[in-house]
């Protein structure tokens, strides 16, 4: 019997040593994309408005960031950059702690808290960590994931005191008499979105106000007018559209409240939303660059900052003005039954979102990869639309902004100052957020 139990013990000891130890691993830049691809998916499935995402985007790579900024003397912390952002403990000095594994829980504790269907994201999050298994040690996963979550906790609790929670019960939009201000559009006539959104707190800018565009041209079917002109613009843009101008509308839609009515019947197309294309941009652009770790997180943080800053920036303006769409204004005057190309959405004209977040998300990029980086915007291929292909992320954000026109959902002043206004912003962000310090 006790021979038995030695070469039982002698076999097990055998075994063990014959696994040697786990293999090096160094993918964690195509996990931290995975991982944001995740969120975005399911912000896609959980019909999320544009400012809510990237608000998620923000906040679950500021938590990633953090974790590295903390590891690394490469990267400064946000604290004392972002509004209110708490000091978080340091980072553990055991030798067992991995950064990227905190870094990736972090980010995956939050991303589930701020989204719908958390088994979803949990889903992803177990399937990494099981990967993570075959390549460290228990210890190595428990100390990492314990300080992931305490940073985790932090950004959550920092979180909490947004104003958002308390806009949740503000006041709905209150639809004006004026037939020039904003009103519900078809095909499902919804409430308009996210009105209080200057409400929220800002990440780097003073304040929502603090980029307030020129006012729109004054409304009027004058046909002298500014704003009857850029009206008629519209309307035969849209009418006369060539094959290259409808691939661009429709590659820059990113609408999540796309409907289609069948009889009685309203079928929901979910799509994803303009900041999302932009997350998805930045994993194309880390790809393509070979980035590290910290680049990757890096480069979504300030692509998220424009997004989240972006967003705040142009709602404001937009439920200042309250400007009508091209179709309320078009149907109502001259000619019933014309439609846009890309469904309406659901709140003001002035300014064009996507052009103030494309302008500001393609400075942040830019100040990260460089004033020529070509890349293929594959971002659009789940949703069956061919690539394109850009020169810059100059020339991407032109192109989705311009986009706007060829949709018939704006006219061109909310394109050309927004994208202003995105720009102007950008360059502040570009210069006031100081991440990466290793070239300093």
């Amino acid at each position: 019997m006790k021979r038995l139990l030695l070469t039982l013990t002698l076999s097990a000891f055998v075994a063990t040593s014959c696994q040697g130890p786990k293999e090096p691993y160094n993918d964690y830049s195509r996990d931290l994309q995975d991982a944001f691809q995740a969120i975005t998916d399911i912000l896609v499935h959980d019909i999320f408005s544009p400012p809510v995402a990237a608000r998620v985007y923000a906040y679950s790579g500021a938590a990633a960031y953090e974790v590295v900024a903390q590891s690394n003397a490469d990267y400064r912390s946000l604290a004392g950059q972002f509004h209110e952002f708490p000091t978080v403990d340091p980072a553990p000095t055991d030798e067992n702690y991995v950064p990227e594994l905190a870094s990736l829980h972090a980010l995956g504790v939050v991303g589930k808290a701020l989204i719908f269907s958390e088994d979803r994201m949990q889903a992803h999050m177990d399937g990494l960590f099981e990967k993570m298994s075959e390549h460290h040690s228990d210890e190595a996963i428990a100390v990492s994931r314990a300080y992931g979550q305490r940073v985790a906790d932090a950004v959550l609790n920092w979180a909490q005191g947004d104003n958002y929670n308390q806009s949740r019960t503000f006041t709905k939009y209150e639809i004006n008499d004026d037939p020039m201000r904003w009103k519900p559009t078809p095909p499902d006539y919804m409430d308009g979105i996210e009105p209080h959104w200057r409400n929220i707190r800002t990440l780097v800018m003073d304040s929502a106000q603090m980029f307030k565009p020129v006012p729109p041209p004054t409304p009027s079917l004058d046909t002298a007018s500014k704003f009857y002109k850029d009206l008629m613009q519209v309307y035969h843009t849209v009418n006369n559209l060539t094959p290259e101008q409808e691939a661009i509308a429709q590659f820059w839609d990113c609408n999540p409240y796309v409907s289609v009515h069948r009889g009685h019947v309203m079928l929901a197309t979910k799509k994803i939303t303009p900041g999302g294309h932009w997350m998805g941009i930045t994993g194309i652009a880390c790809r393509k660059a070979g980035a590290d770790y910290g680049t990757t997180i890096n480069a979504h943080l300030r692509a998220a900052t424009g997004l989240f800053d972006g967003f705040i920036s142009c709602w404001d303006e937009k439920y200042r003005s309250e400007l009508v769409r091209p179709e309320t204004v078009i149907n109502e005057n001259f000619d019933e039954n014309w439609t846009p190309l890309l469904q309406t959405p659901p709140f003001p004209e002035y300014t064009s979102g996507h052009s103030v977040i494309s302008g500001a998300a393609g400075v942040m990029l830019t100040g990260v990869f460089g004033e020529n980086f070509t890349f293929q915007d594959s971002t659009e291929r789940v949703y069956g639309l061919p690539d394109r292909s850009y020169e810059s992320f100059t020339a991407a954000s032109d192109e989705a902004a311009i986009s706007r026109l060829y949709g018939g959902i704006h006219y061109m002043p909310a394109i050309e100052i927004g994208v202003s206004q995105g720009r102007t912003l950008g360059a502040y962000l570009d210069a006031n957020l100081t991440t990466y310090t290793g070239n300093e």
